[in-house]
């Protein structure tokens, strides 16, 4: 039985290492458990549904030379929206302000009054036509769709206003959590004209993405109008295994309804796969880089250990060679480096646990992240002890070996 007050007395006379290796021990453990906890937060936005058919699912954005008649701008984007139905590798096509995953665009208060003074919630505001639904592949679960006759058009300084509303079923359970919003009047622009749900999507992300998004990541309200803007956004659907055909066509087909136009090279045509990745990009590399940190913090806690355990028994091969002689066995000396190992350890979490919640509650106050769920910290505090066990092994496992005869041999 391994007695504990030699261990505490040997960490004593070596306080300086072993308050550094259980410094260290702390550190990674705050770090590692709050990057994870990152990676796990990150992750999983990865991972939302946006609501929208992605594949064989692009976007066009058309910069207006012209922009002096508002008039002219909806006649062009009618006959642009034609002219890109009519192509036979298109399936469907749409305009739009904003999409899922686009990152920009309209959001406004919604509310159930009109003296209202504080929102019910916000919500993404998208224009659509009576195309937009099936182009983006969201399907209306209750209600209908709008009709042609319905669309009309909007500058972006008018009064945003609209007699039918379709709204995603995350905003229709957030205002009508008791009922169906179906039928009901809700209130979307601030000079109180009431609108009317007419139409209820499935899951439909919104375009915003900031501290506050998942509040309001599936609220979403759509407009029947185009937004006559100095840019012009068009959902095209391509039709199954024409992707690639539709995105070479489409501008060509643009550019012959009117050259006082420009489509940037770079990023004027994207695929929704391109759209995503882009939306997720600063997601994708904060979980990387995280994923790095632990990992380096990781490999260098366990060289530390490795390395000032094989110091400790360089220092006491003479003793170990007398405990040997008194009748130690190798696993006496092995229990014994295990255990000094563990108790460094040991503290070293207890220290780390709280500077882990510690960090992360500084991180709730000062980035609206989420709290740190104790089992990361649980699972933290296993890891590292696991971590400094392994590595104790190999030095320990050296000491074990040294013989009676060669530990009290002169120098």
């Amino acid at each position: 039985m391994i007695q504990i007050k030699p261990i505490l007395a040997a960490m004593r006379h070596h306080k300086a290492g072993t308050v550094l290796i259980a410094l260290q021990i702390a550190l990674t453990l705050a770090i590692v458990c709050n990057a994870l906890f990152i990676i796990q937060q990150r992750t999983a936005r990865l991972s939302r549904p946006s609501g929208v058919e992605e594949t064989n699912l692009f976007v066009i954005q058309s910069d207006w030379a012209d922009k002096s008649d508002p008039q002219h701008t909806d006649a062009q984007m009618q006959a642009d929206l034609l002219a890109l139905r009519q192509l036979g590798s298109v399936q469907d096509a749409s305009p739009a302000n904003s999409f899922p995953l686009r990152g920009g665009g309209w959001d406004n208060y919604i509310k159930l009054t009109p003296d209202q003074v504080k929102m019910t919630t916000d919500a993404a505001i998208y224009f659509a036509d009576d195309h937009s639904l099936a182009t983006l592949g969201t399907k209306l679960i209750a209600g209908r769709n709008f009709t042609a006759s319905e669309i009309g058009s909007q500058k972006p300084r008018d009064q945003l206003s609209s007699a039918q509303v379709i709204i995603s079923k995350d905003l229709a359970h957030r205002l009508f959590p008791d009922g169906s919003a179906l039928g009901k009047t809700i209130y979307v622009s601030s000079d109180a004209r009431p609108s009317t749900v007419i139409g209820i999507t499935d899951t439909l992300q919104a375009h915003m993405q900031s501290r506050r998004t998942p509040d309001y990541v599936y609220n979403a309200v759509l407009i029947p109008a185009r937004l006559l803007d100095d840019s012009t956004l068009y959902l095209v659907r391509a039709k199954p295994g024409q992707l690639t055909a539709a995105m070479q066509e489409a501008p060509k087909a643009l550019y012959a309804q009117s050259r006082m136009r420009i489509i940037n090279s770079k990023d004027g045509v994207m695929t929704f796969a391109q759209v995503r990745q882009r939306f997720y990009k600063s997601d994708l590399g904060m979980a990387i880089l995280m994923g790095i940190v632990s990992v380096v913090l990781l490999a260098i806690t366990a060289a530390g250990i490795v390395g000032l355990t094989s110091f400790w028994v360089g220092q006491r091969r003479k003793q170990i060679g007398v405990r040997r002689a008194l009748g130690a066995t190798r696993g006496d000396i092995l229990n014994y480096f295990l255990t000094e190992n563990l108790l460094i350890g040991i503290g070293g979490v207890l220290v780390g646990a709280v500077l882990a919640i510690g960090i992360n509650l500084w991180m709730v106050i000062q980035f609206e992240m989420a709290r740190l769920s104790l089992a990361y910290v649980a699972t933290g505090v296993v890891a590292l002890l696991l971590l400094g066990q392994g590595a104790v092994l190999a030095p320990a496992l050296r000491a074990s070996h040294v013989s009676p005869v060669e530990a009290t041999r002169p120098v």
